[in-house]
Parts: structure tokens; C-alpha cells; sequence
């Protein structure tokens, strides 16, 4: 009896293993089939790119991340996707599918390309920023913490120059309102517009004109020494400005555009002036 119950033993166990087998072997046979469904579905997508049908394209990489998630070409997929959307300018589709890539890939391997991409396709909604700042505002974030989190890629470097740009469209933004403000005689709103430019965007082009334009709202009601010492920031930082010389004109009718002498006895009078006016306004 006890030899019977050996033989059931090792007659099940020798089932057992030979049942796992041959489950791991279909298992494995399915997942290869799968794979080279992946594969083909992958290319089919590649090709439509190629051919220039970027939706075809977008949609069959879709299918491969949907049909076939466990494979390694499902996060490729999805970023292809988007891509895909991009070059179609498609840009709202392509922030959808980037903002999900991003959120179930957070450690995939071009991620930084990703974060790229998704700002990129922000920074091309930009239609009106007199209208619409959410845009310039998403751009500028994503360009920024892509900057901060991946500081020695290519991207970074180009995140850098369209940080730059974004920052003269704002700019030009605040000079615009301000100017209006100015034409109204709504002088403290017109200052307030015009220092943010000179606070925030100090790099852009617009930098000198909003310092000129504070000389000429503070001369105008009245605080001329205001006025002087955002004269003096301004020759100090653009002397060949024009707006260096519209500046010297409200003071001097008959003026001359001050020497770097003239200037060197001006800084004397007035203490040390550092270079950058933030310092100057604090």
C-alpha cells in the first residue's frame, strides 16, 4: 500500500512538471506571436510616417500600446503617437498623449524628450499672447523645469533659447498694455507695467524702453528724481540707445548725448550704480 502511494506521488508530481512545461511553452509561443504582432503593427505605423500619413501613423501606434502593453515597444509606441500628432499639428492631441506618456512612463529612458516635445507643442499654440497667456505660461513652465531636471541635454540648451523668446512675447505683452495705459494718463498703472518688464524681463529687448518710458511717466508727475535715477540705469546699461537719447531730451531741450565722462561724474553724484537694475529698484 505504502509503494501504491509513492507511485500516485511521483506520478503526480511527474504530471505536474510535464503540464508546467508545456504550459510555459504555449505561454511562450503566445507571447512570441503577440511580439511579432507588435512588430508588424509597429512598422505598419512607421511606414505611414514615412509616406507622410502622420494620423494612420498615430493610430497604429496607438493599437500597439493598447493591443499589446506588456511588450517593449508599447512606451515607444505612445511617444511615436504623439510625435505623429505633432508633425500633423495636431498640438492638443500630441499634449494629451505626452502629459499620459509622462505619467505612466515617469522612468522611461527619453523622458527628457518627452518633457521636450510636450513644451514644443505648448509653445506652438502660441497664437495671440495680447488674448491668450495659458499657452506661453504651460510653454514656459515645461521649457524651465526642463531646464532645471535635465540640464546637460540638447534639449536644455534649446529649452534655454525659447525660454528667451517667451520672455520678449511677454514683455511685448507688458509694453503694449503699458503704452495704452501711458496714451490714457493712467500713470500708476502705466509704472506698474512697465517696472514688471524691467523687473522680470530684464534680458529682453524691451528692457530699455521700459526704463525710458519710467523716466518719462516719473518726470511727468512731477518726481524728477525718480525720473534721474532711471535715467541713470538706462545710460549706464544702452548709452548708444535711442531711447538713452529720448531720455537726456526730457531733461535737456538742447541736448547732448552725455560722454563717458558727463556719465562717470553723474555715477559720482549719485553712489555707486551696479549694473544690474534690479538692484537699483529694490
Amino acid at each position: 500500500m505504502r509503494r501504491f502511494n509513492v507511485f500516485i506521488v511521483i506520478a503526480t508530481l511527474f504530471f505536474t512538471i510535464s503540464c508546467s512545461k508545456e504550459i510555459k511553452k504555449e505561454t511562450f509561443i503566445i507571447e512570441k506571436k503577440l511580439n511579432l504582432q507588435a512588430i508588424e503593427a509597429y512598422k505598419e505605423g512607421m511606414k505611414a510616417l514615412d509616406e507622410g500619413d502622420s494620423l494612420f501613423a498615430a493610430k497604429k501606434f496607438n493599437e500597439v500600446e493598447i493591443l499589446f502593453p506588456q511588450s517593449e515597444l508599447a512606451p515607444k509606441s505612445a511617444l511615436m503617437a504623439s510625435y505623429s500628432y505633432y508633425i500633423q499639428d495636431y498640438y492638443q492631441d500630441a499634449v494629451t498623449e505626452l502629459q499620459r506618456f509622462i505619467k505612466v512612463y515617469p522612468l522611461h529612458k527619453n523622458i527628457d524628450y518627452a518633457y521636450y516635445l510636450l513644451a514644443i507643442s505648448y509653445y506652438e499654440q502660441i497664437v495671440d499672447e495680447k488674448k491668450d497667456l495659458q499657452s506661453i505660461i504651460n510653454a514656459k513652465e515645461t521649457f524651465s523645469f526642463l531646464i532645471k531636471k535635465y540640464p546637460n541635454t540638447d534639449y536644455a540648451l534649446d529649452s534655454t533659447f525659447k525660454v528667451g523668446l517667451i520672455d520678449d512675447i511677454l514683455a511685448s505683452k507688458e509694453m503694449y498694455i503699458g503704452r495704452y495705459y501711458f496714451d490714457k494718463k493712467k500713470w500708476i498703472a502705466a509704472i506698474n507695467r512697465f517696472r514688471t518688464v524691467v523687473d522680470e524681463y530684464d534680458t529682453t529687448i524691451y528692457a530699455e524702453e521700459a526704463l525710458h518710458r519710467l523716466v518719462e511717466v516719473y518726470y511727468r508727475i512731477g518726481l524728477v528724481e525718480e525720473a534721474e535715477k532711471y535715467a541713470v540705469v538706462l545710460g549706464y546699461n544702452y548709452q548708444s540707445s535711442i531711447w538713452y537719447k529720448k531720455t537726456y531730451s526730457l531733461f535737456d531741450k538742447n541736448y547732448e548725448i552725455l560722454t563717458k565722462k558727463k556719465l562717470s561724474e553723474n555715477k559720482k553724484k549719485s553712489g555707486k550704480i551696479l549694473k544690474k537694475f534690479k538692484s537699483l529698484l529694490e
